[in-house]
C-alpha cells in the first residue's frame, strides 16, 4: 500500500475514495467506471499540481520516502552482469556501501553506491546507508581497480551521512572519507556520480567528486541535514523546514550554483511511484554522459575535474 506524505493528504483522500468505489463496484456489480475515471483524473491533476510547487523541506521528505528505490533496485534494473566485490582488504566488508563490476548499455563499468535497506532487518544490516571507514576504503579499492583497467566509475549516492559512531572514529572515519574523495579526484577514467535520494555531508561527497554530478529532481544534497542545521542555528529541530530552504539543497538550487551538472527528471509524484521509469531515465542520462566523457584522455579528465571543483563558489 502506498505511503502518503503529509503534504499529499488531498491526493490520499482521492485515492481512498477510488478504492472504495472499486470495492463497492465489485461487491454490488454496479458500473462505477465513469465516476472512478473522473476521480482518477482529479487525483492525477492534484498530484501533478502538488509536485510542481514543492518546498525544499517537502523535497527532503520525498528523498527520504521509504518506498523510494535504493541501490539494489537500480543494480537489478539498470545494470547487467553485476559482480559484487567485497571487503577493504584491511578490516572487513561494509554493507552500507556496495560495489562491483557491471555493464550499462553494454559498457563495462564499476558501480559503487549506498544501500539503505527496505525493511527493518535489511536497514539494520545495511546500517541505513551510513558508511563506515571500511566502506569508504572498499570504494577506494574499487576505484583504483577501475582506474588500472580503464573502466569508468558510476556512483549512486543515497545516504544521510557517514556513520558517526565511536568505532568508526577509532578506525579513521575522517581519513577514509578524505582519501575516498581524493581517489575520485585522481581517477584517470570517467566518473559519473548520481544523487538518487539523500546526499548528506562528507559521506556523500566521498563518492561524488566526479566529472559529472547528476541529481534526481526530488533528491537533496547538502553538508548537513536540515534537522542538524536547525539544531545548531536555532537550538531546535522544529526549524528544519526553514533550514532546508536556507541551505539551497534542492536540485534546482544546486544546478543554479553549478554544484551539480544535470537534473534527471522523476516520474510525476516521485521515483517511488514508478521505479522502472525512474531507473530507465537515470540509465539513459548516465549513458549519455559516459559517451561524452569517453572522448577525453586520462590527463584531460583529471585537469577538467580539478578545474570544476576549484571553480565552485567562485
Amino acid at each position: 500500500m502506498m505511503v502518503f506524505l503529509d503534504f499529499e493528504k488531498p491526493v490520499a483522500a482521492l485515492e481512498a475514495r477510488i478504492l472504495e468505489l472499486q470495492a463497492a463496484a465489485q461487491e454490488s456489480d454496479v458500473d462505477a467506471d465513469a465516476e472512478i475515471a473522473k476521480l482518477r483524473g482529479k487525483a492525477d491533476k492534484q498530484l501533478a499540481d502538488t509536485y510542481a510547487n514543492l518546498t525544499a523541506w517537502q523535497k527532503t521528505q520525498v528523498a527520504r520516502h521509504p518506498e523510494r528505490p535504493h541501490f539494489k533496485y537500480y543494480i537489478a534494473s539498470m545494470f547487467e552482469d553485476f559482480m559484487p566485490l567485497a571487503g577493504d582488504r584491511a578490516f572487513g566488508d561494509d554493507q552500507a556501501i556496495i560495489g562491483g563490476l557491471a555493464r550499462l548499455h553494454g559498457r563495462r563499468v564499476m558501480v559503487i553506491g549506498h544501500e539503505k535497506g527496505d525493511d527493518t532487518q535489511s536497514r539494520l544490516r545495511h546500517n541505513f546507508g551510513m558508511g563506515k571507514p571500511e566502506g569508504y576504503r572498499k570504494a577506494i579499492r574499487l576505484m583504483e581497480l577501475a582506474d588500472r583497467f580503464a573502466i569508468p566509475v558510476v556512483s549512486l549516492v543515497d545516504t544521510s551521512g557517514a556513520f558517526p559512531g565511536i568505532q568508526a572514529e577509532e578506525r579513521g572515519q575522517a581519513e577514509a572519507i578524505a582519501r575516498s574523495t581524493e581517489a575520485c579526484l585522481a581517477l584517470g577514467v570517467p566518473m559519473i556520480a548520481c544523487i538518487v535520494g539523500e546526499g548528506g555531508s562528507g559521506g556523500a561527497v566521498a563518492l561524488a567528486a566526479a566529472d559529472r554530478i547528476l541529481m534526481f529532481q526530488y533528491a537533496v544534497y547538502s553538508v548537513i541535514s536540515p534537522e542538524g542545521c536547525a539544531s545548531i542555528l536555532w537550538r531546535t529541530g522544529d526549524k528544519a523546514a526553514d533550514a532546508a530552504q536556507a541551505m539551497k539543497m534542492t536540485a534546482d538550487d544546486l544546478k543554479s550554483l553549478r554544484i551539480i551538472d544535470r537534473i534527471v527528471k522523476e516520474p510525476v509524484g516521485g521515483a517511488h511511484r514508478d521505479h522502472a521509469l525512474a531507473a530507465a531515465t537515470l540509465a539513459s542520462a548516465i549513458h549519455e554522459e559516459l559517451e561524452a566523457l569517453s572522448a577525453f584522455s586520462a590527463k584531460e579528465l583529471v585537469q577538467q575535474r580539478r578545474a570544476k571543483f576549484l571553480a565552485m563558489g567562485a
